[in-house]
């Protein structure tokens, strides 16, 4: 894109505080004959005095001075790395200039373009991110959402007085946000310092911008599969609960300064009496949503739709077809197969997930081949021996180094094939790859760092695939459960772990080595397959 004369002049000389657009439109509207400098707010009024017919042609001259002034000044000041530390704050550069013109900021970078009397603001600062300056008339979402961090409004009476939604005032503050216009602080959901190590020393790989409840709102289910986690009787969450809930769900994400993310699962989340009203009350709070669940009919998707279309909508297969009804039940392969082109239809993206077992495990590379075009993501999670898992066997421990090779070379011709077992990095570690998979949930285990897992009654979990209870909403918040002690001590992780080279990444699988009678807070996965492991 070319760039124009008078903004190559702002550009050049933007430490000289001058103002070449208003220079330019002077020297344009006095017939181009003499060559104009303006170098200060002084000499711009000077120049219409000494020619009044300037402003009577060039009337919105004052405020464009203001503007290129403003400009300079920011321009000419050093570059300074703004970060915001216990709350949202006004970037410190933003300049707020009100003015009488709409469209001022277009003509710095093309003088034909007349800006219209409509009184305003014009927005003038260098976002937190980056050197370049912006310039643009201010929307007033810009202006609503300075006003709420200035004054400290309240959210929720805001969204009451506006007739609005908590999540439509939220996503105004993050727009500003996004723009620069406020600064947002670092995630406070980030690893301590000693997680870095020197094979994974990115900060992207220790703080998670997302938090996930995976809310299991009830225990129904169509299905009664043999490696069920829990088959227990809990009471499904009432609508008045779950609106508490994701009430204080909302309260945890501002204060550690994080986007949420609800994943309604189950049972089956869609048979939960209030499912769509909890899925729009979970939109309307301004979270990401998306469903862990059965395959459901074109109606229901269509209602879930007329809300909001989910992030992924994930369902389950166990192999090809004849193992997986052995697990799933009959006829559940051919639904899922039916149900993946609906969701292409509706260009949900779509996600199949597999339990890896002894019995499945020759199965996974051809079922993933016979997915390739129906499905956006494919992926597994090994058998945690739970529940009624306990009756099953996992995969093999010997050969397990083998398997993840074998699918991690089908993974680089198969572009569905996520790579979610943590074990995926150590196959990497001894190829001597400097290139690491961001592990189960973005950080290695992800229980009770970047999500918790809720259940119908309120029993907060690390994760859902064991025992592993840290609280209850219905008594604690959601912050009071995750800053506990016990939650800590499912983020550090086992104490096998501490020293290894990968441990941002991985930390091995804790349901696996619960469900094998192992301390998950001992020894490392016994399928760790890393020198020196001698723990199986």
């Amino acid at each position: 894109m070319r760039v124009s004369p008078v903004e190559e002049q702002i550009q050049a000389t933007t430490v000289k505080r001058n103002y070449p657009a208003c220079a330019a439109l002077i020297a344009r509207a006095m017939g181009g004959a003499n060559q104009v400098t303006i170098d200060s707010r002084e000499a711009l009024e000077r120049c219409c005095a000494a020619h009044p017919t300037l402003l009577a042609e060039l009337p919105f001259l004052d405020d464009l001075g203001r503007v290129e002034e403003a400009f300079g000044k920011l321009g000419g000041s050093p570059i300074h790395a703004h970060q915001a530390r216990s709350a949202i704050m006004v970037n410190p550069e933003l300049q707020l200039l009100d003015v009488d013109y709409s469209g001022l900021p277009l003509v710095l970078t093309d003088i034909a373009h007349r800006p219209q009397p409509q009184q305003g603001f014009v927005l003038v600062y260098r976002p937190p991110a980056g050197d370049r300056i912006e310039i643009h008339d201010a929307h007033p979402h810009d202006l609503l959402a300075l006003k709420i961090i200035a004054e400290d409004l309240d959210y929720r009476q805001l969204a009451a007085e506006h007739g609005v939604t908590l999540g439509h005032i939220d996503d105004i503050v993050y727009q500003a946000v996004a723009k620069g216009i406020l600064i947002l602080p670092p995630s406070s959901i980030r690893r301590p310092d000693d997680f870095f190590t020197n094979a994974i020393n990115d900060e992207q790989f220790i703080s998670s911008p997302v938090f996930t409840l995976q809310w299991h709102i009830t225990q129904q289910c169509d299905l009664s599969c043999r490696h069920c986690y829990d088959r227990s009787h809990r009471q499904a969450v009432s609508l008045d609960q779950g609106l508490a809930i994701l009430d204080d769900f909302f309260d945890f994400c501002r204060s550690k300064f994080v986007y949420g993310q609800v994943t309604f699962t189950g049972g089956n989340p869609l048979l939960h009496a209030n499912f769509m009203e909890l899925y729009r009350a979970a939109v309307e709070r301004g979270f990401l949503t998306a469903i862990l669940g059965n395959p459901t009919s074109q109606e229901k998707l269509e209602a879930l739709l007329a809300i909001r279309k989910p992030a992924f909508y994930q369902v389950s297969l166990e192999g090809l077809r004849e193992h997986n009804d052995y697990i799933r039940g009959q006829g559940h392969f051919e639904r899922v197969m039916r149900f993946l082109p609906l969701l292409k239809k509706f260009g949900i993206y779509s996600m199949v997930m597999l339990t890896l077992t002894r019995e499945n495990s020759g199965q996974v590379l051809q079922l993933a081949e016979l997915l390739r075009h129906k499905v956006d993501h494919f992926n597994f999670n090994r058998l945690a021996m739970v529940g009624e898992g306990a009756s099953l066997a996992s995969a093999d421990i010997d050969t397990y180094a083998d398997f993840l090779r074998n699918y991690l070379t089908a993974a680089r011709h198969n572009p569905i094939m996520g790579l979610k077992d943590n074990l995926f990095n150590l196959i990497q570690l001894q190829d001597g790859s400097d290139h690491f998979y961001s592990g189960c949930a973005g950080y290695g285990c992800g229980a009770a760092f970047n999500f918790v897992s809720l259940l119908p009654d309120g029993r907060v979990d690390a994760c859902r695939k064991f025992d592993s209870p840290l609280g209850n909403i219905f008594e604690n918040s959601l912050l009071e459960i995750y800053e506990s002690e016990r939650a800590r001590q499912y983020r550090k992780g086992p104490s096998g772990c501490q020293d290894c080279t990968i441990r941002p990444l991985c930390r091995g699988c804790m349901a696996v080595m619960y469900g094998m009678g192992k301390d998950v807070f001992g020894a490392p996965d016994p399928y760790c397959f890393a020198a020196g492991n001698h723990h199986r």
